[in-house]
């Protein structure tokens, strides 16, 4: 069972404004990533939120929600709240929900990774870039329930190499996020 964890509840301080709720090609912008992970093989979605904003769009899809109080302690907190909320994962998709670009066939692709090969961290590279979403095992929840601040799974993937899978992805754009309205602007020409 892999459980997809939309982490949806930073402030988007470079961007000045709620980036998640802008208009993508005719959506809120968290729309797309959500929408994505709920038409993948997903087994269960859970929309870390903070803007009620956001929890409605959740809501529309039927997902988890769950609200970050602590939001501003950094990205961390969203992390914990998505692992602390489910029992039986065999392990975690951490996507953000600034990824228009994402798609079902992307999820599923590298879900179908991390059958093959279920003790590996799945990691997409862009154009050799890492980025997101990465899926890790379950063996690493008590890692991600001890991070803090605005951190992420980097730190594991550093510390791991030899149990990281990267799988190479040839359109850069399906990993793109958005964190300037400059990303905005050229998305919706």
């Amino acid at each position: 069972m892999i459980t997809g964890i939309i982490l949806a509840s930073g402030y988007s301080r470079r961007m000045k404004k709620d980036k998640l709720i802008m208009n993508i090609n005719g959506k809120p912008m968290v729309e797309w990533a959500i929408r994505a992970c709920s038409n993948s093989k997903l087994d269960h979605i859970i929309l870390v939120y903070r803007s009620p904003k956001v929890k409605e769009i959740g809501d529309k899809y039927r997902i988890k929600n769950i609200y970050n109080e602590k939001a501003y302690l950094g990205q961390s907190e969203g992390i914990k709240l998505g692992i602390k909320s489910v029992r039986n994962a065999d392990g975690y998709m951490f996507l953000t929900g600034d990824m228009p670009y994402i798609d079902s066939k992307l999820i599923d692709r590298l879900i179908e990774e991390h059958k093959k090969t279920p003790n590996s961290i799945i990691v997409p590279y862009y154009n050799g870039k890492q980025g997101m979403p990465t899926i890790f095992p379950k063996e690493y929840k008590e890692d991600f329930l001890n991070i803090n601040g605005d951190k992420g799974g980097r730190d594991i993937i550093r510390k791991n190499p030899n149990l990281v899978k990267k799988i190479y992805i040839r359109d850069e754009k399906l990993g793109m996020d958005i964190d300037t309205m400059e990303d905005v602007e050229r998305l919706n020409v």
